[in-house]
């Protein structure tokens, strides 16, 4: 089942969220590669160049990822111009509706709007994590060539230049 695109949008975090995003759990392989919401927000507190991100599909929590500056952007990447995006899933009431696909259609604007110097998108993926690299390539993400070795064994380095 395919969703209309305008029931998805993208909204930094807010207390108003906090409580839809404590019902938000997800299966032990996905947590392989991921984080949950509430511990990335923790995280977000503590550091200033990290930005949590709630994906809303028709105005309610459906997913979740921070976007990072140049301090998560350096380890992997030399463009300063760059925003990683790390801890992105979708919470498993929500998938299979396309909205993984319909929030990365979203990111552009969102990044061009609130990160007006920023150029590039990239993020890390797990070699194994077959379905998420399916999901990025097709959101116009690609591959850099650069591995590097997560807590979970290896993952892709891939990038996107914003529209």
């Amino acid at each position: 089942m395919m969703i209309i695109k305008n029931l998805v949008s993208l909204e930094f975090y807010n207390e108003n969220h906090h409580i839809r995003l404590t019902d938000y759990h997800l299966s032990e392989e996905q947590l392989q590669y991921t984080s949950l919401p509430l511990p990335a927000i923790a995280k977000c507190n503590e550091e200033t160049e990290r930005y949590p991100i709630v994906i809303l599909y028709k105005g309610e929590p459906a997913g979740f990822f921070v976007l990072h500056g140049w301090d998560g952007v350096k380890a992997y990447w030399d463009n300063q111009d760059a925003i990683l995006i790390r801890a992105y899933s979708i919470n498993p009431k929500f998938q299979g509706k396309g909205i993984a696909s319909e929030s990365l259609k979203a990111l552009d604007p969102f990044i061009n709007q609130h990160f007006l110097n920023k150029k590039e998108i990239i993020l890390a993926v797990n070699h194994q994590n077959v379905r998420a690299q399916h999901v990025y390539k097709k959101a116009g993400f690609h591959d850099t060539g650069i591995r590097v070795i997560g807590r979970n064994g290896e993952m892709f380095i891939m990038h996107k230049i914003l529209e």
